[in-house]
């Protein structure tokens, strides 16, 4: 098979995992000549952005679409009739290079069906890695999509090489996945979690004390002090989840995101919804879910990890008798700080010029840094509403919800038993311009 004819159904078969993202890798550049690539500004994956703004690309292939499992949601499975295609070690590291010298690419994210058995896959993507770092000096920006079955040792190799290392997790509950995907253990997954946490704890500490040792020395820091700190996956670990192949509610969802970020450091979850393919299981949908659904579910799970949310905020009890998160499922409305904020009227309207940031980042249109805005500007003066729009924050959002030094005629709109029809018709109207 040629070349272009494997990239084609590799390429396409890769389409389905979304955890593509750049951020939080070590800066490395060629610029003094050696090496080639770079990760400088969060360069490296995907058409994902960084965060700077820019919008980069990647190589996002799989090493093979062969596979020894059978994952019903899957369209690499076992005993999918899909046109099969292998790379070998050579030709992706060569594609890699080549990709990147057309400036097509900043970097590399390799997963891959199962072949043989989990080290022997997962030994060849290292290889991969490896041969890309070592042999080529790339810089660019590797993601590697970890396979959990994997020995130890080749999962502590992996993040020697690769900027950001995801196991998938697959489904939200033990259940789906032993229905879905018998050949994966979800005790397994977690417990490899566990060790690239384990490394990656390691290698925070280690650049840690090399930092120390170089502030606290007064003479230029040996050659060998720069080199013995020990790197692993500077960008951390990632994971996905499939949403609406199983029953899983909203709040079993971003309860089991809040378990993993917590308790193994994800630098991310994401969110995939579920995509019906040929010849599947019966007991899979037939049909996709809202892909409004997986919106919501990024924006709660934005208000956990930045907003100080919490799961049983976000959604409603399951013995909710309305239409707003009924049965701990995410409103699909409006998204889920508005529903939040229609649910809790007693804690508004905010005063802004008193307002500690915790509770003014609970307002509806006011994020991370409108919340720092207001309050570097009241030190100066008490704000009126007008100030609220120089902050550079969406004043008809916000109004009804606030209170600040002048009359504010739309915290009436507070008392309308309609309110959230107020908004839905807002949003509406802005869709109907596109």
């Amino acid at each position: 098979m040629k070349l272009q004819q494997k990239l084609a159904i590799l390429a396409d078969a890769a389409k389905y995992d979304a955890s593509c993202a750049s951020s939080g890798s070590n800066n490395k550049n060629s610029k003094n000549g050696k090496g080639v690539g770079s990760t400088s500004s969060g360069m490296g994956i995907c058409h994902s952005y960084t965060p700077d703004g820019r919008c980069i690309s990647l190589l996002k292939i799989l090493l093979t679409n062969f596979c020894i499992y059978e994952c019903s949601y899957c369209i690499n499975r076992a005993s999918s009739p899909v046109e099969r295609a292998r790379f070998t070690v050579d030709e992706v590291v060569n594609l890699t290079i080549d990709f990147y010298k057309r400036n097509y690419i900043e970097g590399l994210f390799l997963s891959s069906g199962i072949i043989q058995s989990s080290d022997y896959t997962m030994e060849q993507m290292v290889s991969v890695a490896r041969e890309l770092r070592k042999t080529h000096d790339f810089r660019g920006y590797i993601h590697l999509k970890t396979i959990p079955d994997a020995s130890p040792e080749l999962l502590r190799m992996a993040g020697l090489y690769a900027d950001r290392l995801s196991i998938n997790v697959e489904l939200p509950s033990k259940q789906s996945l032993a229905l879905y995907a018998p050949e994966k253990n979800p005790a397994t997954i977690k417990k490899s979690m566990s060790v690239l946490r384990d490394h990656i704890d390691e290698s925070k500490e280690s650049r840690k004390k090399s930092k120390i040792i170089a502030t606290s020395t007064t003479q230029p820091m040996k050659r060998h002090k720069k080199t013995s700190k020990f790197i692993y996956s500077p960008a951390g670990q990632s994971t996905q989840m499939i949403v609406g192949a199983d029953q899983s509610s909203d709040a079993k969802i971003l309860t089991l995101s809040n378990n993993l970020y917590n308790k193994y450091q994800m630098r991310r979850v994401y969110y995939s919804a579920f995509s019906p393919i040929p010849h599947s299981a019966q007991q899979l949908p037939a049909q996709s879910p809202p892909l409004i659904r997986e919106h919501r579910l990024y924006q709660a799970d934005w208000l956990l990890r930045f907003y100080g949310f919490g799961v049983n905020e976000i959604t409603a009890s399951p013995t909710a008798n309305n239409n707003d998160g009924q049965g701990g499922m995410l409103d699909l409305d409006i998204d889920p700080k508005l529903a939040w904020a229609l649910r809790h009227l007693e804690f508004f309207p905010v005063n802004v010029n008193t307002a500690t940031r915790e509770m003014l980042l609970r307002v509806p249109g006011i994020g991370a840094i409108g919340a720092n805005k207001i309050i570097k500007s009241r030190r100066f003066k008490r704000l009126r509403v007008s100030d609220i729009a120089k902050c550079g924050l969406s004043i008809k959002k916000i109004e009804p919800f606030i209170e600040a030094s002048d009359a504010n005629p739309a915290c009436r709109l507070l008392e309308d038993e309609n309110l959230k029809q107020y908004f839905i018709k807002k949003e509406s109207a802005q869709m109907a311009l596109f």
